[in-house]
């Protein structure tokens, strides 16, 4: 199963509005889970093998962002399909052996 999600403060109280110190925590949070992952600009995506092993991590990343903030912000998207494994990094194989197969 994967989960992709975005934690962060309600606010900052940095001068360019930057949320990254408070994102650090959450990421955090993922890395030491130990399970696959991949953060980008916008979304943290980790891979778990069920349900309650993927959103006990969310829900960790979740409260430790709160733990620095009194209001957060939780988007989250899952792609759950038990039984298969890998698929942080197959998903992306498949899409760009399509684009090579189409010469793009």
């Amino acid at each position: 199963m994967l989960f992709a999600f975005s934690i962060a403060p309600s606010g900052s109280d940095s001068g360019d509005g930057s949320v990254g110190a408070a994102v650090v925590e959450a990421v955090r949070v993922v890395r030491e889970s130990g399970l696959p992952n991949e953060t980008t600009s916008m979304f943290t995506t980790i891979e778990s093998e069920t349900w309650d092993e993927g959103m006990a991590v969310v829900k960790r990343a979740v409260e430790a962002v709160t733990a620095v903030s009194p209001r957060v912000s939780l988007v989250l998207k899952a792609d759950i399909r038990p039984g298969y494994q890998g698929q942080l990094q197959a998903k992306v194989e498949r899409v760009e052996e399509h684009l090579r197969a189409s010469g793009a």
